[in-house]
């Protein structure tokens, strides 16, 4: 019997327990219950339970009714398997081995074919080679219209970009009006999504952090996606922010414990992932730099950071956190990538960047801005040759 399959648990022998009676409880059990289920040994010094999967009601109606002394024991043997707080259910047992693993599909290759794995990007026309950025635009902050810079770079240069356009919420951005007609918004936002997935290398990967705005019942988030599905980019995935806050209003105007119209709650906001003509990304693995812990934690798709908290230091209303970039850089690109901002702001996607040894191109239509995101990156070249 391979024993490596179970969850193994121990109960303590006392002094005071009938060693003959502890052996007839255990007998008893190893003949009422299913080897495959659960089964049980007695060591020099304990009672070892070799534990898979248990209708464990059924397990404590049977064991109490056992005609014995030795009540501390079953009490402990009892207490020993329901401590336990992680498990799967199959139907009336819970399952504590192996509960959570991912089901194996056969020939799961073939069946994804089958399928036509991302048929929305099948006659995508992206060229596969690839080109370098221009040495003179490389780490750099460029004040200028994304949508005028961007014609300046060659197809297929940028590893990564990773942004959060204006919200379009009426927040006090420098130089940018952003209450726009939504129609006006996702025109100008799309110009620039355009260029962004022309100069993103092939392989590369285009990350959107975006809030709908609920109010106008606005799904941003869906919008954006639709525009690069139609642009024939696959869907990598979508990633939900936590940011924990719960001081957003309950209610719209009239909605209250009204059916007429509730207005939802969110404490997220959404980031969506997307690839260009292939969703693996060649690289050096010498360049990988997310560790075992980091990959665990960080693939499981729903992030719980809190709000940059420095917004106003920075003269900036909607700036995302630097652990925010941190995750995205390390999990989606390799050192030495070039990733690309075409809403810098008050540049946190530069300042990890360089941080994190990649490669950067900030590009914001504010002078303020870009000053603040230069300043930002000096003072960290500053602090890392003090280092």
């Amino acid at each position: 019997m391979n024993k490596e399959k179970y969850k193994e648990l121990s109960v303590k022998l006392s002094e005071n327990y009938n060693i003959a009676n502890i052996m007839n409880i255990i007998t008893k059990i190893n003949d009422k219950f299913s080897d495959k289920d659960i089964f049980l040994e007695i060591t020099e010094d304990s009672v070892v339970i070799y534990l898979y999967q248990l209708d464990v009601d059924a397990f404590s109606k049977y064991i109490n009714s056992i005609d014995n002394d030795e009540t501390e024991f079953i009490v402990k043997l009892i207490e020993c398997i329901t401590s336990i707080k992680s498990y799967g259910i199959k139907g009336k047992k819970r399952v504590f081995v192996d509960y959570n693993k991912e089901r194996k599909v056969a020939n799961r290759k073939s069946k994804e074919n089958d399928r036509n794995q991302n048929f929305y990007a099948d006659s995508h026309v992206f060229a596969k080679e690839n080109n370098s950025v221009p040495p003179e635009y490389l780490n750099k902050i460029i004040c200028d219209k994304s949508e005028n810079f961007l014609k300046k770079l060659p197809d297929n240069c940028i590893d990564l970009v990773i942004t959060s356009p204006p919200y379009n919420f009426g927040l006090a951005y420098e130089n940018h009006y952003d209450a726009n007609l939504w129609d006006t918004y996702f025109e100008k936002l799309f110009e620039i999504f355009d260029e962004c997935i022309r100069v993103l290398k092939y392989g590369g990967r285009i990350i959107v952090n975006v809030q709908p705005l609920f109010s106008d019942y606005i799904p941003t988030h869906h919008i954006i996606s639709n525009h690069f599905l139609q642009r024939k980019m696959i869907w990598k995935g979508e990633i939900i922010w936590e940011k924990n806050n719960y001081n957003c209003k309950y209610t719209a105007w009239g909605s209250w414990k009204s059916p007429s119209s509730p207005y939802l709650k969110y404490t997220w906001e959404f980031i969506e992932i997307f690839c260009k003509g292939d969703l693996k990304k060649p690289g050096n693995s010498n360049n990988i730099d997310i560790s075992a812990e980091e990959f665990k934690q960080w693939v499981v798709a729903k992030w719980s950071i809190a709000p940059e908290r420095k917004m106003k230091e920075y003269g900036h209303p909607a700036m995302f956190p630097e652990q925010l970039v941190e995750r995205a850089l390390k999990l989606f690109s390799y050192k030495n990538d070039v990733i690309l901002d075409p809403f810098n702001g008050a540049g946190t996607s530069t300042l990890v960047a360089h941080k994190n040894d990649r490669n950067y191109i900030g590009i914001d239509i504010s002078e303020e801005y870009c000053k603040t995101a230069e300043e930002r990156i000096l003072k960290s070249r500053n602090q890392m040759s003090i280092l």
